[in-house]
């Protein structure tokens, strides 16, 4: 049986992304390995470092960036990341500066908030009610 491995997120500077993603989302960088003008570069959840890693993956193709723009101009977020507390979360981002294009709303039997990740996407918090 297969199991999720790594995903991928598209960002437009990985040194940015990965500024962003550790120091302000507060995931941890496990893999960083050269590939010519762009590398391999991994973050993972401090809670699961042994578990699926997120590739900060480097924006070379052109289908893609026009897809990460339709994405992000209609307001749909690329990716969800679980959280214990949204609203804690999105404070705790809040006084960091983080841009919120939706604060924390219950939707169904979630808390949901989004976030802009300022390499070209919007980023999904959510919460299990």
């Amino acid at each position: 049986m297969a199991k999720i491995y790594v995903t991928s997120v598209p960002v437009d500077n990985q040194d940015k992304a990965l500024d962003f993603y550790t120091r302000i989302l507060g995931f941890i960088k496990k893999k960083d390995v050269p590939l010519g003008e762009h590398k391999w570069l991994t973050v993972v959840s401090p809670e699961e470092q042994s578990g699926v890693e997120l590739l900060l993956e480097p924006m070379g193709f052109e289908p893609a960036k026009t897809y990460q723009k339709a994405l992000k101009e209609a307001g749909i977020p690329y990716t969800s990341f679980a959280v214990d507390n949204v609203d804690k979360e999105y404070q705790r981002l809040l006084d960091l500066g983080v841009e919120f294009s939706m604060a924390p709303t219950e939707a169904g039997t979630v808390k949901i908030a989004m976030l802009d990740d300022t390499c070209g996407n919007y980023i999904q918090l959510m919460q299990e009610l």
